[in-house]
């Protein structure tokens, strides 16, 4: 028999897709049966890697702390001179309004509430400042809300000195008649 008749008389042989299922079987069987890996045993074989990570983020959350207390630090003495200062000016300006009757200001209790250094809005600033030392629109925010204040407040004793001046003036001018 010659080779071409063999191939002939087995070519539906030779054109299967590959081996049959009794090969796929027989291979199976011989192969180990491998478990799935949970996450315990992958920390088991990996449990050194697992620390490694756990240090770094460890390390990394501490220098952010330090890195924000070292923040806080450049900047509080900063903001103590800007506070002082500020302070001081509006306090002036308060004790001068303190010094008026209320009546001649027609400012009622809510207005003088608002014109206390302290507020709502500036415990609110004071607030963002502490969780956020190094943030530059909270200071700006901060300072603006401090020369607002004192803007408002020369404006309202100016009105008042003028009012007063309006008053004394055409007083005047009658005892002089």
């Amino acid at each position: 028999m010659k080779l071409e008749d063999f191939i002939q008389q087995h070519r539906s042989e030779f054109e299967e897709e590959g081996p049959g299922p009794r090969v796929w079987a027989a291979l199976e069987k011989e192969l180990p049966v491998r478990q799935r890996p949970t996450v315990v045993r992958m920390l088991a074989r990996h449990w050194w890697k697992a620390a490694i990570l756990v240090a770094l983020i460890a390390n990394a959350g501490i220098l952010l702390k330090m890195n924000a207390k070292k923040d806080a630090g450049v900047v509080l003495p900063e903001i103590a001179e800007m506070q002082g200062y500020y302070t001081t000016q509006i306090e002036q300006k308060l004790d001068e309004l303190k010094a008026l009757p209320p009546e001649e200001l027609g400012l009622d209790s809510t207005t003088r509430r608002e014109l206390e250094i302290r507020n709502d809005t500036y415990k609110l600033l004071e607030r963002e400042l502490q969780n956020n030392p190094g943030n530059e629109r909270i200071r700006a925010a901060m300072i603006r809300y401090y020369q607002m204040k004192l803007e408002l407040l020369d404006r309202i004793l100016s009105e008042h000195e003028k009012y007063n001046d309006e008053i004394v003036t055409p007083s005047n001018k009658k005892d002089v008649l």
